[in-house]
Formats: C-alpha cells, structure tokens, sequence
C-alpha cells in the first residue's frame, strides 16, 4: 500500500477522529496481512471471537487517544 493517505490527524470533530481511528487499524491490518483472501479467511474467525473483538476495540481506542491528543481534545 503505496497511496498517501494520511495527510493528517486533524479532524473536525471528534466523531471523525473516532472514524480517522478505525480506518487507521483497518489500514494497519490491510498493510501487515497484504493477501486479502488470507484477511477475508481470518475475519471469518475473530468476527466470532470476543476476545479478539475486544483486543481490535483496543487498538482502535489507542489510535483515537493519539487523533485527539492531536485535535487537542477538540477544546477551543
């Protein structure tokens, strides 16, 4: 995955950081597993996984810390 696509971590408001969080865990996934018949293959398991559902709920709530420490916790 060569495209730019993340230009900055600016966001409006913090719904749209949230959503910026998720297609950056989703991005990271895409680049560490670049076979995309392996991913569909996977995702077929931990959709039925708490524990693995919990653990990406995780790594969202990290990449979201990081977008709103950048939108300075969208205070004005």
């Amino acid at each position: 995955m060569s495209d730019l696509w993340l230009t900055s971590l600016i966001t409006e408001t913090p719904q749209a950081g949230y959503e910026l969080a998720v297609k950056m865990s989703r991005v990271a996934v895409k680049m560490t597993q670049t076979d995309e018949k392996i991913r569909a293959d996977l995702r077929m398991i931990y959709e039925k996984d708490a524990d693995a559902l919990i653990a990406a709920s995780a790594v969202v709530a990290t990449h979201f810390q990081t977008v709103a420490a950048a939108n300075n916790y969208w205070k004005d």
